[in-house]
């Protein structure tokens, strides 16, 4: 398939030594759908110049602010059709709001927002706005978690029963040693959530998106192991589906040993499926009373959904990036049908405004549980 011209992107945050930016260009450059054109890359301007001049900017569309940039770019005959938001958690909501008001639409890194209060607000400006949202919740891109989603969406497991999902890491086990902890670890620009907020969101996210499970309940342990550290950096959760599933989660910065364990299981009464995103190309699935399957990207009894956001043949390995960029080319396709007036394809699948206010009240309950030494409560109305 070819296209007509790459969207013009902005991006607000990702400036300099900003991981998550130069994660967020090299995915939406992957499949050729999107070309930066402009950006508040710092809310430092000397930065954000700097930032402009080093990725190939126009001095005149690399702004000091993103309220600037938006005012601007919406009034431009080839202004930005889409906007990155890639800043800290308490920014999203003010920045995304400012595009969605304008017609731009927003593709925002998660959680949300930083609050609950702005994840509400945010909603109601999407729901008004003509222009679309996207959230980046990437692990829902891998090829894998799309054939997971539609084996049990096809009723291959029965009756979902148990989810155990789980995101471990160790980069927090000691006091501070990173450029990014000080604002993951900051309730003023993290939010209420330190290991639930950065990474339990995607554990949370990606278990909704495989099992089509809708969270019920939940009871919650949170931990701030490392001294005088405000925002907890391990999480145990349970909880209780509608229709009678249960499920754990257990999120950890602070876990030796474990770089970035995003691991997700689930058992039906029919069988069960076992993933992990360090080794995302294969997924086990055991029907019952039967051996172990291995199932691969793109090998014997790949499904549809799964070959739909491959790339490459078997045998290769897609990982982080890709499974990133397939988020950014679902964006594009839907952008593509706004522009040309048409519905957004069926097959179309990212992570929604709707996804992300979801994502801020599991936090929001998880530290509400906690604070009640475990109480069972539900998600914020």
């Amino acid at each position: 398939m070819t296209y007509e011209r790459p969207i013009r992107l902005g991006m607000v945050g990702g400036g300099n030594d900003a991981f998550i930016g130069g994660v967020h260009r090299i995915a939406a450059r992957i499949d050729g759908r999107f070309q930066l054109v402009a950006g508040a890359l710092s809310s430092t301007p000397e930065k954000a110049q700097a930032s402009g001049r080093a990725l190939g900017l126009d001095p005149s569309r690399t702004y000091g602010d993103f309220k600037a940039m938006a005012i601007r770019e919406a009034r431009l005959k080839d202004g930005i059709e889409a906007v990155a938001i890639v800043t800290p958690n308490h920014v999203h909501y003010a920045a995304a709001r400012e595009f969605l008001k304008r017609g731009v639409h927003v593709i925002c890194d998660k959680p949300l927002t930083a609050t609950l209060a702005d994840a509400k607000k945010l909603v109601k400006a999407a729901h008004d706005s003509k222009a679309l949202f996207v959230l980046t919740h990437n692990y829902t891109g891998y090829p894998l978690m799309r054939q997971a989603r539609q084996m049990i969406a096809e009723g291959t497991l029965g009756n979902i029963r148990v989810v155990q999902v789980e995101y471990a890491q160790d980069w927090l086990t000691k006091a501070e040693d990173f450029k990014q902890a000080a604002w993951r670890t900051d309730p003023a620009r993290s939010g209420a959530g330190g290991s639930t907020g950065d990474i339990g969101t995607h554990a949370f996210n990606l278990a909704s998106f495989v099992t089509g499970l809708e969270l019920e309940t939940l009871s919650a342990d949170l931990q701030a192991f490392v001294s005088g550290r405000q925002l907890d950096d391990n999480a145990h959760v349970m909880m209780r589906f509608k229709g009678g599933a249960r499920g754990m989660l257990w999120c950890s910065q602070v876990a030796p040993g474990n770089e970035n364990g995003l691991q997700l299981r689930v058992y039906g009464e029919n069988g069960g499926l076992e993933w992990a995103q360090e080794n995302p190309n294969q997924l086990w699935y055991t029907p019952h009373g039967e051996p172990k399957r291995l199932l691969t990207r793109s090998g014997a009894g790949t499904t549809d959904a799964a070959a739909r956001v491959s790339r490459i043949p078997a045998g290769h390995p897609e990982g982080y990036l890709e499974g990133f960029a397939t988020i950014y080319r679902e964006a594009a396709d839907a952008i593509t049908a706004h522009r040309e007036g048409r519905d957004v394809p069926a097959d179309v699948l990212y992570p929604t405004i709707d996804d992300g206010l979801k994502g801020v009240q599991f936090v929001d309950a998880c530290v509400r549980s906690s604070k009640r030494d475990g109480a069972w409560v539900k998600l914020a109305p």
